[in-house]
């Protein structure tokens, strides 16, 4: 497992965002059993975010995470599991991560930097292997698997009101 971490804010360095992402990409991976894959996870401010999110997304606004998978690997059915990843090609894709976005909904929620980035770097892995939230189903599956792959990190449910 390889994970390339581009910090843009420097406020990412202070929160620990290296062996952040680290950690939380080896779980997700652990747990659905995968080896030998890269992901690259970068470390920005809303301005930045908000700038990817209207090129991308055409909604220039900030948010937590977006991620961009190297291929399409979402399942066809709802609720049904996606592709799995071609070992021959191991980049899964990339990760953005707004510091100002993810601080203020951890301190919004009550939680832990560390703990609201772990979970959102997890989402924004699921992302990449084509779990999705769009349909009932699926978005049950993907909370359910970020639940799981937090609760082995020592991260209470995040879906838990």
């Amino acid at each position: 497992m390889t994970v390339d971490c581009v910090i843009e804010d420097p406020r990412w360095d202070d929160a620990g965002l290296k062996p952040l992402a680290a950690r939380a990409v080896q779980a997700a991976l652990d747990h659905l059993g995968l080896q030998g894959f890269e992901a690259c996870v970068m470390g920005c401010s809303d301005d930045r975010i908000a700038a990817l999110n209207a090129d991308f997304r055409g909604k220039p606004v900030p948010t937590n995470v977006l991620s961009w998978p190297s291929d399409e690997r979402g399942a066809e059915t709802d609720g049904g599991t996606p592709l799995p990843p071609d070992p021959i090609d191991p980049e899964l894709g990339d990760i953005a991560i707004s510091y100002d976005t993810c601080a203020a909904e951890a301190a919004a929620a009550d939680k832990t930097m560390d703990d609201h980035s772990t979970h959102l770097i997890v989402h924004g892995l699921l992302h990449l292997l084509g779990y999705d939230h769009e349909r009932d189903a699926d978005a049950t599956l993907m909370e359910g698997l970020e639940t799981q792959i937090l609760g082995k990190l020592g991260i209470a449910d995040p879906y838990r009101v």
